[in-house]
């Protein structure tokens, strides 16, 4: 019987500190390139849906809100938005009509944000070109432990350097 193990893909160990380095390197150098395509994608999107006025970054930004009430705080911390910027796309999306922006009931200086029926409809249509995406990349994979294994890669950097800004290099 197969174990969990045995599915992995094979990766060569790493020969030196150099080539760790290297592959370190080429990792959060691809990360920065796939943002930017993962933007330039939603952007497309937009344009094939005929939206207009608002940037992939605040599509983006949509699709934390979706389904929920949150803070505007939370929203930042979970996005990894910087402050100034999530408050200028959050006013151009309460512009847009896209967003609800209401003060919390319990904390009068806290801001919570909604998606209108409007920017819920936009997210809709945004995840499914997402999940036509996520099917074509199955699709090329074509075994999908290639893809679970470059996700646990991804996870362990951010565990990496999550904690390496909590605690140091420790």
């Amino acid at each position: 019987m197969a174990t969990a193990m045995s599915k992995a893909p094979k990766i060569p160990p790493i020969e030196s500190d150099v080539e760790a380095t290297e592959t370190y390197l080429q990792i959060t150098r691809m990360i920065e390139r796939l943002h930017r395509r993962h933007l330039d994608m939603l952007r497309y999107e937009l344009d094939r849906l005929g939206v207009e006025g608002i940037s992939a970054a605040q599509a983006l930004m949509m699709t934390k809100i979706k389904g929920q009430t949150i803070s505007v705080r939370d929203l930042v911390e979970r996005g990894y938005y910087l402050g100034s910027n999530a408050s200028y796309n959050i006013k151009q999306l309460v512009k847009s009509g896209l967003i609800l922006q209401e003060r919390s009931p319990h904390d009068r200086r806290s801001m919570r944000l909604k998606l209108t029926d409007q920017g819920e409809e936009l997210c809709d249509k945004i995840a499914l070109a997402e999940s036509a995406h996520a099917k074509s990349l199955a699709a090329e994979a074509g075994d999908m432990s290639e893809i679970a294994g470059a996700s646990h890669v991804l996870r362990n950097l951010e565990n990496t350097w999550s904690n390496y800004l909590r605690y140091g290099d420790h």
